[in-house]
């Protein structure tokens, strides 16, 4: 007789289509769906933001939740099948704004009554007492929002769930006062070194780390990475200690969203197989910024205008990278002072350089069809997404060799081309000489167009579609609830 399916509750303060500001959403929007494909029985939990209900089919209440301010759980389905449970608190969640700020980009000042609530109830439906009727084999945590989660199952005393924190982001730790922790409903005893002290302070992250039973990255490099100094954040020798449970499993992207050869926000649709066809979605962008219709290259970055992002690189070498020549497009919004640095570089370059400040799903579509080469030229980069959109779609990026950039795209050398291999052009060091060095090679590549069409093929044969990374996390799932019953 078969054994029945793995009870995963997937715990997310973000998720596609119900909320996004990041790469967490969409990796909550598609992870749970490949486990479901995988036979695993999944819940995702989320906060019911303004207007989530309303994505919900299906809904309803399963279970009012006792304690102050009111709350419930409402059950209903996601549109790609998923069932979803949404916590229903309206004096936590029902307000304008973003998730993690309000209108003005200042934290909501409860941030750590809000997710703590989310965190609790996660770790209450793996216990013995879940109040849905359904109870999780394993509760998967996702950043410093649901990283209490471990720490309230490994304090209840009919926990029966394993936990699993994923750090999509280690930057942001969720660290709050001490005065926090009572109100949480954490034992005093919790707020040790071993524990969720961090410095004097009560840090969510912390939290997570250091109770569950798995650590996982987004990708395998930014594992390694994070257990040393920069990028370590001061966790490092937490992470350090726990590398025996740390795993680094490299996100995969939504392959039906991002396809070329059917995205209906592109307007020429190809393949490997016609990339001629190509062509038009690089006539549509020059004309979305009233760009020269010139033979050179048109390079693309998407991203959020941020020094993580390597934005300060881009500005120092942009007049040399429309020299070289080429042309620009960025699209993004983040920074102030960049936002007004791009839209003053692209002014004085009309006809050469676009500039689009703001996120533009459809534009950044187009984008990534419409260039022929994707900048990339982040400090660190945990995973990162549009580099395997990128090769996708046919654009070669030029990526700094740190986190989930290095481990999916391969540099172009003379080996790498004889083993048909080489996907785009990657740079040692955060330095603006390295980036456009790794710039000038790529415009010289595409100076030779059999070169280049073999780069653009051999990214577009790159899976990195969700089943190959959800069947890694199903495995690690089964060896954690295989250990406690042992």
């Amino acid at each position: 007789m078969s054994s029945p399916p793995l009870r995963v509750l997937f715990a997310t303060p973000e998720a596609a289509p119900f909320v996004k500001t990041g790469g967490l959403g969409d990796v909550a929007g598609a992870l749970p769906a490949a486990l479901a494909a995988l036979g695993a029985d999944v819940r995702l939990l989320l906060p019911a933001y303004r207007g989530a209900a309303a994505k919900l089919a299906s809904a309803r209440e399963v279970a009012p939740l006792a304690g102050t301010p009111p709350a419930r759980l409402v059950a209903g389905t996601a549109p790609n099948g998923v069932p979803v449970l949404l916590l229903d608190c309206p004096a936590y969640f029902d307000r304008p704004g973003g998730p993690y700020q309000d209108e003005r980009g200042a934290d909501h000042a409860d941030n750590a009554f809000r997710f703590g609530l989310l965190s609790r109830v996660a770790a209450a439906i793996g216990t013995d007492a879940s109040p849905i009727g359904w109870r999780a084999d394993v509760v998967h945590a996702n950043d410093w929002q649901t990283g209490l989660a471990p720490a309230y199952l490994r304090h209840a005393p009919d926990a029966a769930a394993k936990s699993i924190v994923t750090i999509h982001n280690l930057a942001f730790q969720g660290i709050f006062p001490p005065a926090v922790l009572a109100p949480l409903g954490l034992p005093p005893q919790s707020f040790s070194i071993d524990g969720v002290e961090y410095y004097g302070q009560v840090s969510f992250l912390k939290a997570g780390l250091y109770y569950a039973d798995a650590i996982t990255t987004v990708s395998p490099t930014y594992a390694r990475e994070i257990q040393g100094e920069p990028l370590g954040f001061g966790l490092q020798g937490l992470l350090a200690g726990r590398r025996d449970v740390l795993h680094g499993i490299l996100n995969g992207i939504d392959t039906e969203a991002w396809d070329p050869e059917r995205d209906p926000l592109i307007p020429a649709h190809y393949s490997a197989a016609r990339l001629e066809a190509k062509a038009g979605n690089k006539v549509a962008l020059r004309r979305r910024f009233a760009l020269d219709d010139l033979a050179v290259p048109l390079a693309a970055m998407v991203s959020r205008l941020t020094d993580q992002k390597g934005v300060d690189l881009l500005l120092e070498r942009a007049r040399d990278i429309l020299a070289l020549p080429a042309q620009l497009v960025v699209v993004g919004t983040g920074e102030p002072q960049y936002e007004r640095l791009l839209a003053t570089l692209a002014k004085r370059n009309r006809g050469r350089m676009g500039v689009a400040i703001g996120f533009d799903e459809p534009l950044a579509h187009l984008a990534e069809a419409g260039a022929d080469i994707f900048l990339m030229p982040s400090r660190f980069e945990p995973c990162g997404m549009n580099q395997m959109f990128s090769q996708r779609y046919g654009t070669v990026p030029v990526v700094h060799a740190t986190g989930g950039l290095a481990d999916s795209v391969t540099d172009t050398t003379p080996a790498t081309l004889a083993a048909g291999t080489a996907t785009g052009f990657v740079f040692a060091r955060p330095t603006a000489a390295d980036f456009f060095t790794a710039v000038r090679r790529a415009v010289h590549a595409w100076g030779h167009p059999e070169l280049w069409a073999r780069l653009q093929r051999n990214g577009m044969a790159r899976d990195f579609s969700w089943g190959a990374s959800a069947r890694r996390y199903l495995d690690l799932y089964r060896e954690l609830v295989r250990s406690a019953r042992a």
